[in-house]
């Protein structure tokens, strides 16, 4: 299953799959992971990533559905 909120984070940032690897220094097949639920990044990037697109680690990792602050 989609990680959606990690998606739409993505594309509203405008950002390819590439692009983020780029920003962030790690390879593309790691973030198509991420998306796919297939791994989880450790905290320190976990915590780039957030900051990157504006948001928490709780809400882009372990959205529960009640709260969604995508600008």
């Amino acid at each position: 299953m989609k990680n959606k909120v990690f998606v739409t984070y993505r594309e509203l940032k405008g950002m390819s799959q590439v692009q983020l690897a780029e920003k962030l220094g790690i390879c593309k097949d790691y973030v198509n992971m991420i998306e796919n639920n297939r791994r989880m990044p450790g905290f320190a990037l976990a915590k780039r990533i957030a900051d990157l697109f504006g948001t928490t680690v709780d809400n882009l990792f372990f959205y529960s559905g009640k709260e969604q602050n995508v600008q």
